[in-house]
């Protein structure tokens, strides 16, 4: 017991950290330490990252198979967690001049980003579920933070009811896989389904969980919940939602295709493949008339979560490497084009209209240009890091016998295009207008810039050697 719980030490260390939080704000000030709560939560997670990826690299189970600590894991929980604490260090300053920053806030990220990490470990249907459940409860609050706007109420109800449906499905598919397995174990599962074609239960079974999960991802057609919710949201939130969330869905998608079902490749590859493409093809359509910012990342989010099951979909190790490469560049694309976002502003007042962007590069040359690269990057434009993100998931596809995947995606990618350059051709080519604010905040201009910076200088540095990482990562799963 004590061994299981050393392995568990991390998650349980930001568990009592949130509880710790929760109490001291409740006996003291409340909303008045929430800015400090937000630093010190961001600390807390960063060393906890730090602490993760330096530890040990052996993989370690814990209560009989339930938590798995491996590569794979370790390596999703750091993007989980960096991710986490650079949004709520770029949020503090946005929420506190609107009154909406609460001390809840910080302390429903580290509950949220708990269950995200137990995601990424889950080694049993029933310690899915927990983690699923813990992130999920989380998040529906913090879409409604702003009480007093019916956009947000309204994002949260949306949020909720339908990510209990999803939960429905997926917990539904658990107990059929149960029942013709005999197990929750994935690794009894794996054992149980070995063959050419899983049996008829099983079958069902798989894809209520492959339903469940990609609601998780946003992926079509399980994707209605996403502009809506991103629109609503307060722009911080919604730069949470793009983030952590994403990898740690994606990473537990992997967990349980390869770990549960990775004996049956056959049938659930195709299915994925249906989803991606579906999923490249609707967000990268859909984004061409919007105007608004942030329902323009949402549906930007679901053909990039397109992107990302492409790799997936391959069933090999190289495509779990594609996936990890991928959520890490788009993470990383996601923190600077929010930090952007949440700075965009007009006599102090947020705007998120695009048009809004009409001849930036006239007075902020600097601003206008980091986000051109991003916008580049999101595009899939060489020599930006984001074409080699989308290289890795090609190529995947095409070695993994998938080459139809992979000149839809390469299609998908331009079109999607599209809307991306629209941004730029605003910005660059637009009508004179009135100006947006100069940024109040140096955290938003330092993140927006060195996202920027990171979209070419990882070409230049051999990715920061996130590629090999990720190598290690995906042999630790498929194997």
């Amino acid at each position: 017991m004590q061994a299981d719980l050393a392995i568990l030490l991390p998650e349980i260390l930001l568990s009592l950290f949130a509880l710790a939080a929760l109490l001291a704000a409740v006996y003291t000030g409340k909303d008045k330490m929430a800015s400090a709560l937000v630093w010190l939560t961001s600390a807390v997670m960063l060393v906890l990252a730090a602490w993760i990826g330096l530890g040990d690299a052996t993989t370690q189970i814990a209560f009989d198979g339930t938590f798995i600590n491996d590569g794979f894991a370790r390596f999703s929980k750091v993007v989980i967690l960096i991710s986490a604490a650079i949004v709520l260090v770029m949020s503090q300053e946005y929420m506190k001049r609107r009154d909406i920053l609460r001390f809840e806030y910080p302390i429903l990220v580290s509950l949220s980003a708990v269950g995200m990490m137990v995601m990424v470990s889950a080694g049993d249907l029933i310690a899915l579920y927990m983690g699923l459940e813990l992130q999920s409860l989380a998040l529906y609050v913090v879409a409604s933070l702003r009480r007093d706007s019916a956009k947000s109420t309204e994002a949260g109800m949306k949020y909720f009811v339908l990510g209990a449906l999803s939960s429905g499905l997926l917990l539904y598919g658990a107990s059929l896989t149960y029942g013709f397995s005999g197990t929750t174990s994935f690794s009894g599962i794996i054992q149980a389904v070995q063959g050419d074609h899983l049996s008829l239960g099983v079958l069902f079974g798989l894809v209520f969980i492959t339903s469940g999960l990609a609601f998780k991802v946003s992926a079509v057609p399980f994707h209605m919940w996403t502009p809506d919710v991103y629109e609503g949201s307060p722009t911080p939130v919604t730069a949470f939602f793009a983030t952590a969330p994403k990898m740690a869905a994606m990473g537990l998608f992997a967990r349980v295709m390869h770990d549960a079902f990775g004996g049956a490749v056959g049938d659930w590859q195709q299915v994925i493949a249906f989803l991606a493409v579906l999923s490249m093809f609707l967000g990268s359509i859909a984004a061409i008339g919007q105007s608004n910012i942030k329902r323009l990342m949402a549906y930007s989010s679901i053909a990039h979560m397109g992107y990302a099951l492409m790799g997936l979909a391959s069933g090999t190790a190289l495509g779990v490497e594609s996936m990890l490469v991928y959520m890490a560049i788009y993470v990383t694309m996601n923190v600077g084009t929010f930090a952007f976002i949440l700075s965009m502003e007009r006599n102090g007042t947020p705007v998120t209209d695009i048009k809004s962007l009409s001849n930036l590069s006239s007075y902020a040359p600097g601003r206008a240009f980091s986000l051109l690269v991003l916008m580049f990057s999101l595009a899939g434009v060489p020599p930006m890091l984001g074409f080699f993100g989308k290289l890795y998931v090609l190529r995947a596809a095409y070695e993994g016998g998938l080459a139809w995947l992979a000149v839809a995606g390469v299609v998908a990618s331009v079109i999607g295009a599209y809307y991306y350059l629209r941004i730029v051709f605003f910005m660059y080519f637009g009508e004179e207008t009135e100006e947006l604010d100069a940024p109040r905040n140096p955290i938003l201009s330092g993140l927006l810039v060195g996202s920027a910076v990171v979209m070419i200088a990882a070409v230049l540095l051999n990715m920061f050697g996130i590629d090999g990482a990720a190598a290690a990562a995906a042999a630790s799963l498929v194997n």
